[in-house]
């Protein structure tokens, strides 16, 4: 400002959906919490399911329980938060929780999308080379591919997060968005943002089309591969083994850039809000469901798992 004139803020207000009628709000809210218990049983149940069963011990399904952890953290940061603004009972988050909740969201985003990439990867290998599958995909190999695909969820987060709240905060304290994301939380800002707006816009289009090219690459393969197949039901098999992972990752590009890579003219706070709804809230609750509805050996194992904890069950007196 133009004399040094601001003061450090301590906490924001999250306007959400603010905007809308109470019995609007309170709509969304029992929405939104039926979603979220939802999306921790379906994910949770994915975690136990590919544990306890050991038919389920391949590559494709250890990447599958690594998504579905991220996708539980993602919806820890986001999701209670957001409950409590729509009651209107806990609209403020303090200046550490609003910095806590960004660096999270950028470390579990970002994570999400190299895990997508591994994940194709893994796809890839499986139908191209599926005679080597067990040897190139083997459990120190995975685990590496993980470890990889975690990793530069942190410094993404800790530039990012760490730039953005070394700034000064003047002015209104209001963030206009359901959480702390770090556009409408920029806008808070009373200095000159120009050189961190090129880097973010950097840093987002390097963390998302990377692995989004590793992607498509991937199936490019996968896809000349299949077509090389003779018979149909070869080609239905083999395409049956990737089409629940080529929906989740269009589920999250699509809704990802709808949100961030519009041009700023179309992109209003409100329409920004139910896009970001798209992959903070539904995304993470749709991944399960399309595994296990798509997956027969996901099916078989969800079945073999409830009637040997129904048959133990019977056994205790």
């Amino acid at each position: 400002m133009a004399g040094g004139n601001w003061t450090r803020v301590e906490e924001f207000i999250l306007m959400s959906f603010s905007s809308l009628p109470t019995e609007i709000q309170l709509l969304l809210f029992l929405t939104f919490l039926i979603i979220y218990l939802v999306t921790l049983m379906g994910n949770t149940l994915i975690i136990l399911v590919t544990l306890a069963d050991p038919m389920l011990h391949s590559p494709m399904y250890f990447f599958l329980r690594n998504l579905s952890f991220m996708e539980i953290g993602f919806n820890l940061v986001i999701v209670p938060k957001m409950l409590g603004t729509l009651l209107a009972w806990d609209t403020t988050i303090s200046f550490l929780g609003c910095a806590t909740q960004m660096y999270f969201f950028f470390f579990f985003g970002g994570a999400e999308c190299f895990l997508l990439a591994t994940m194709a990867y893994d796809r890839y290998v499986a139908i191209c080379s599926p005679l080597h599958y067990p040897v190139i995909m083997n459990q120190r190999t995975r685990a590496k591919l993980a470890v990889a695909s975690w990793l530069p969820g942190f410094p993404v987060a800790t530039v990012q997060t760490t730039w953005l709240f070394s700034f000064p905060f003047c002015g209104t304290n209001k963030v206009n968005h359901f959480f702390c994301d770090s556009p409408p939380v920029l806008r808070l800002v009373c200095a000159d943002t120009a050189l961190f707006e090129i880097y973010a816009i950097v840093g987002t289009i390097l963390v998302v089309m990377t692995p989004c090219l590793l992607i498509l690459c991937s199936y490019t393969r996968i896809a000349a591969a299949i077509l090389k197949i003779p018979s149909a039901k070869g080609k239905h098999k083999a395409f049956s083994t990737c089409s629940s992972h080529l929906l989740v990752v269009s589920l999250f590009y699509v809704s990802l850039s709808l949100t961030y890579f519009r041009p700023k003219s179309n992109n209003s706070p409100e329409s920004k809000k139910l896009l970001s709804l798209s992959y903070t809230v539904v995304t993470p609750m749709l991944n399960p469901i399309i595994y296990s509805l798509r997956n027969n050996e996901v099916k078989n194992a969800f079945g073999r798992t409830f009637r040997k904890a129904l048959g133990l069950r019977n056994c205790i007196p």
